[in-house]
């Protein structure tokens, strides 16, 4: 069987002019990355306003387990499949961020025959979009530290510096530092810690922003830490937003890439839904809208981390209206959620008992008024028994259940999940409604999501997160969503809470104020911001030849 580098090696890919003229864009509309990639204007948006927006189909998954669950892949599929039917469809999804890919989650391009292409490129570096929002966030911790060093006017206190410094790769021995150590020369030593650049507020108010302005009005509203007055102090107060947002003129533009078929693929942004919004970018899915009759996004992770934040703060943001939800299973991972060891062989009684996550996820969905369809993706050891069980119990929810191997057929193993989509969508009005308002306190809003979404009896809060909820209220942040930070393991806060949880308490051990990008940030459970590697890296696999080939690239 080929790998799926192998696979997408031996594609045979169209320059991106023609990916661009497909959708209409002229030479002016984008600059060229080499032959197979760009990056679109950023006022383009502006001169489409006027235009009819296409349909939004989000695409989510079932609470993730080693079996896979393949989100990306039918996120392609699906979009290489409404073009078989003749739909004009785009795809929209996020960046890969390096610390996954050499550690051991893996790329974000797809797999098999539903593929994005270049896949190496778009894996290793791609267009520098996470070089440059790294940048320009450590851009802002230089510039802190050497505010302190040279006088501190701003009366900083350096013990109550919020902003950390970021990195696009797994290393915890990052999590926790000491900087300024070597004498007055080497500024003011004080605490200090890395996250990984995917959970940078700079990603997220790029992905959340709708025009280079917006973003450097964000940035400028990005709180650092507090005076020892107990003042805020923002990137405003530094003056450098304007040189902040310069190092991101580019990154703002939206890439132009495409499938295995030759389908238009905009992909920009890669926050993580596990500890950040798991968006791709709002002026990527706007295009997308803009320039097709049906786009196609994903949400990272299971549907109670990703999906929600799509639907709770990204849509709100953008101003747009999903028209339908896909979710996205497989038997092998169901089985794995009732307990079963062997996940190749026939087990009802463990599917049954797993699907109870599938019934989770489902009624969720129902929660924000929207349409669904169950995505089952095939595996060659999947028997018609599990597969009736499975549409059984969809039935019950009134939810079809398509059957997919668009992995090993591409656009074609996707048609039926097509046609249901399309089906959903046409016989459904636009009803989509958020979980919750937004002049909710955030602590309500918090445990709103807790009991709703996640099944929770209710939440603790730390009296680090008290103090917090104080702070907010104090400074006028109540009116803010929130960004739930959480294991994707269980839709609990406990990663080892399999299936469908009950009986627990999420807690909350911090919460972050996001003004920039607009949100707060509630840590749950042992969530951390800077990922390790695992014993064998992904790293040990990956290799490149005297021709520039590159191997053991999934």
């Amino acid at each position: 069987m080929k790998t799926d580098i192998q696979i997408a090696q031996e594609a045979k890919m169209l320059k991106i002019s023609e990916i661009a003229a497909k959708i209409g864009l002229s030479e002016d509309d984008y600059d060229q990355y080499g032959k197979y990639k760009a990056k679109v204007d950023s006022n383009l948006l502006k001169r489409l306003e006027d235009k009819k927006d296409g349909k939004l189909i989000l695409v989510t998954a079932i609470t993730p387990t080693p079996a896979g669950e393949g989100k990306s892949t039918v996120s392609v599929g699906l979009t290489q499949a409404l073009n078989r039917l003749g739909k004009n469809s785009i795809a929209a999804l996020r960046e890969p961020s390096l610390g996954p890919v050499f550690g051991i989650k893996g790329g974000a391009t797809g797999g098999g025959h539903s593929q994005v292409i270049p896949m190496e490129d778009i894996n290793l570096h791609f267009t520098g979009d996470l070089h440059a929002i790294g940048v320009a966030h450590n851009l802002i911790s230089a510039c802190l530290d050497n505010h302190i060093k040279q006088g501190n006017d701003l009366d900083i206190d350096v013990t109550k510096i919020t902003w950390k410094r970021v990195m696009d790769m797994n290393d915890r021995t990052l999590r926790n530092i000491v900087v300024g150590m070597g004498g007055s020369p080497s500024g003011i030593p004080r605490q200090d810690s890395f996250q990984i650049t995917v959970a940078s507020e700079i990603m997220a108010a790029l992905c959340l922003a709708n025009s280079l302005a917006d973003l450097k009005e964000r940035i400028s509203k990005m709180v650092l830490g507090y005076t020892r007055g107990g003042d805020l102090v923002r990137v405003a107060d530094l003056k450098v937003e304007g040189a902040v947002a310069a190092l991101l003129k580019e990154a703002i533009k939206p890439n132009l890439v495409q499938t295995l078929e030759n389908t238009p693929v905009f992909i920009h942004g890669g926050p993580f839904a596990n500890i950040a919004h798991g968006c791709n970018s709002v002026m990527a899915t706007k295009l997308a809208l803009k320039l097709s009759d049906y786009t196609v996004t994903e949400a990272g992770f299971a549907a109670d981390l990703g999906a929600e934040k799509f639907l709770d703060i990204k849509c709100r943001e953008a101003g747009i209206t999903p028209n339908a939800v896909v979710i996205v299973a497989t038997v092998r991972a169901l089985k794995h959620h009732g307990g079963a060891r062997e996940l190749g062989e026939e087990n009802l009684g463990a599917l049954s008992a797993g699907l109870a996550n599938l019934d989770k996820h489902i009624e969720n969905m129902k929660k924000f008024n929207l349409p669904v369809v169950v995505a089952m993706n095939r595996f060659l050891t999947d028997t018609d028994a599990e597969f009736d069980l499975i549409r059984e119990r969809c039935g019950e929810h009134g939810v079809p259940v398509a059957l997919c191997d668009v992995w090993a057929n591409g656009g074609a193993g996707g048609e039926e999940l097509a046609q249901m989509v399309l089906s959903e969508i046409e016989k459904e009005e636009d009803n989509y409604t958020p979980l919750y308002e937004l002049d909710l306190p955030v602590a309500e809003k918090i445990e709103k999501i807790a009991k709703e979404i996640y099944g929770a009896d209710g939440v603790t809060f730390s009296a680090k997160a008290k103090k917090m909820l104080k702070t907010l209220e104090d400074f006028g942040y109540n009116n803010l969503p929130v960004c739930m930070s959480k294991t994707q393991k269980s839709i609990s806060d406990n990663a080892h809470l399999l299936g469908r949880p009950s009986g627990f308490t999420v807690n909350i051990n911090e919460l972050r104020l996001s003004a920039g990008a607009g949100f707060v940030v509630a840590m749950a459970g042992n969530i951390i911001d800077m990922p390790g590697l695992p014993k064998k890296p992904a790293a040990e696999l990956i290799d490149i030849d005297e021709n520039g080939k590159i191997t053991g690239l999934f």
